[in-house]
């Protein structure tokens, strides 16, 4: 909560005015009874209709006052309310994508798109109602009680045990209700994680006949949260019938000992009706209350869900050391090995090869024998466990991140492409880049006839390239990667939905860059092929397989070119 309040500081004037409002609009809602208490005994009991109506149209005229604050009380809450949850969430997004690999393998998906959407949103409605009463409230109860007393003391001593026991009622059933909300929404996190599995695996679900076994475990997991949201739903809903029936426990008390005051002459009709208006205010300012507390607990919960994830320190810190230019190796591996977390069993051990600029490394290995892993350490997506990677002679570490990326080229495993134009889309590969220097890397990348076809570089790409075959999307993220023009290209598989002609086709186009880019190629288990320039080879094993055979081989140039880096 207390980040929270960080970013409503920038909204203080709108945090101070839109609770002043509501109280102006409460001070004028205290009056009430009493003008209706003068109507009563002066005006219907005297016979005085001029009074009557001098009161009624001064009635009104509070009322319309009254709208006016309450609806200038809810324009600032709601700018503050809106404008401090976006700042959160623009910096709650900041940090998530400054987190590693690791991190936001730990956290998973589904958590961090919960907290940037249902609990954001449970923060910014709590924010919102917590501005409009969380002073009005209170000060309506205890101004009610009073003003009361000002009507009649005695009477009113009934008021000052109704508080305290309402106010008993709504606190236990807060302090309740706060774990359960925190556990109901970890559970959506499992449904969500299923959903998301489920849509994004759809095809894999129907291919193997697992629709019913699916079906069963999101029944399982929304069963609990239904479970669950019953119970906490079940004591929140207690709050209504408690505090209805204290409220007219002291009605039928205050209404007795007002009937008894006016019969001996002590207390006018008029004073009743005020005292039972007071005891009606208390009433409905207690339900909204109650509402309030409920999402308020919903908000309190979110809030500290959203700064757990505020609270997780990324683990990569960008280095100041630049590049050095005169180094003969682009990438060197040194003893270099990789866990990952909660993971018993090393995926990379003790990787040790080092590559020449201009060459062309192909890593060719089994399914999961940590072909990816590698390449993922390069750029830093990951840090090694242990050794250390070197690139252009200078530890990955102790260099500045962004200028490292920026001389590297990643073209993933899996081809992601987003939402707008193909221009905009292999921009991100350098901001700069004009439309002949796109074209190049189009024509590179085999994707020039794509891009002609479906009419240029306008072309609307639609969400992670919905509109696009698997091929299309592959040989877009190679031209994308190709744009900046990269010093060190990796190609994690990225040839994978290509016809063996465009394949070819690929490599060859992509052996025009020997000399200049160091192409490190991951390929399952087939072979690089002639792509041109000085292959490299070195070992590297995961698991626990024969350690002889992981050993890194020392200085492996000058072998044939078409050799493998087998991992």
């Amino acid at each position: 909560m207390k980040r929270l309040f960080f970013y409503l500081r920038r909204y203080r004037r709108e945090s101070v005015l839109a609770p002043l409002f509501k109280l102006l609009e409460a001070t004028l809602e205290l009056l009430i009874p009493l003008i209706v208490s003068a109507i009563v005994d002066r005006g219907v009991g005297g016979g005085d209709a001029s009074f009557v109506l001098t009161r009624s149209l001064f009635l009104i005229l509070l009322g319309v006052i009254g709208l006016g604050f309450s609806v200038t009380a809810q324009y600032f809450a709601a700018r503050a309310a809106v404008g401090s949850v976006a700042a959160m969430k623009s910096a709650l997004f900041a940090h998530i994508g400054a987190l590693s690999h690791r991190e936001l393998d730990d956290l998973g998906t589904p958590t961090l798109i919960t907290r940037m959407t249902a609990d954001a949103n449970q923060v910014q409605n709590g924010v919102n109602m917590a501005l409009r009463l969380l002073l009005r409230s209170p000060f309506v109860v205890f101004g009610a009680m009073i003003m009361a007393f000002t009507v009649d003391a005695r009477s009113a001593v009934v008021f000052a045990v109704i508080i305290p026991a309402l106010g008993l009622v709504v606190f236990a059933i807060m302090l309740s209700c706060l774990p359960l909300y925190r556990k109901v929404q970890q559970k959506l996190d499992t449904v969500l994680s299923k959903t998301r599995e489920n849509l994004t695996g759809a095809r894999v679900i129907r291919a193997f006949c697992k629709e019913e076994e699916e079906a069963g475990e999101f029944r399982e997991a929304n069963g609990e949260l239904f479970s669950l949201q019953k119970l906490v739903g079940r004591i929140s809903a207690l709050m209504g019938p408690l505090t209805y029936a204290i409220v007219d426990i002291g009605v039928i008390f205050l209404l007795r000992r007002g009937a008894i005051r006016v019969d001996s002459g002590a207390l006018s009709q008029g004073d009743v009706i005020a005292l039972y208006s007071y005891m009606s205010q208390i009433l409905v300012e207690l339900i909204k209350l109650a509402s309030f507390i409920i999402l308020t607990t919903k908000a309190v919960a979110s809030a500290n869900r959203i700064s757990a994830v505020f609270d997780v320190a990324p683990s990569l810190r960008s280095g100041e050391r630049t590049a050095d230019p005169s180094a003969a190796c682009a990438v060197e591996f040194r003893g270099v090995s990789l866990r990952y977390a909660r993971n018993a069993a090393e995926s990379l051990e003790d990787i040790t090869f080092s590559a020449l600029r201009g060459e062309t490394v192909g890593v060719i290995g089994g399914t999961g024998s940590g072909k990816s892993s590698l390449l993922s350490l390069i750029p830093r997506f990951y840090d090694a466990t242990e050794g250390t990677v070197l690139v252009d002679g200078v530890p990955v570490g102790e260099q500045d991140l962004a200028a490292l990326r920026r001389r590297i080229g990643v073209v993933p495993q899996k081809a992601e492409l987003f939402s707008g134009t193909v221009r905009e889309n292999l921009l991100w590969g350098r901001e700069d880049a004009s439309d002949g220097e796109i074209w190049r890397a189009l024509e590179l990348a085999q994707a020039k006839s794509v891009v002609e076809e479906k009419g240029g570089l306008d072309f609307v790409i639609e969400p992670g390239g919905r509109n696009l075959s698997g091929g299309q999307r592959q040989r877009l993220t190679v031209a994308r990667a190709l744009v900046g023009e990269p010093e060190i290209l990796l190609l994690d598989d990225a040839a994978s939905a290509l016809d063996y002609a465009t394949d070819a086709a690929l490599r060859a186009a992509l052996a025009s860059l020997s000399g200049k880019t160091t192409l490190f190629h991951r390929l399952a288990a087939r072979r690089l092929g002639d792509a041109g320039g000085q292959d490299h080879r070195a070992r590297a094993g995961a698991g626990r397989r024969d350690r002889q055979e992981r050993r890194a081989l020392p200085d492996l140039r000058g072998l044939p070119r078409d050799l493998r880096l087998t991992v």
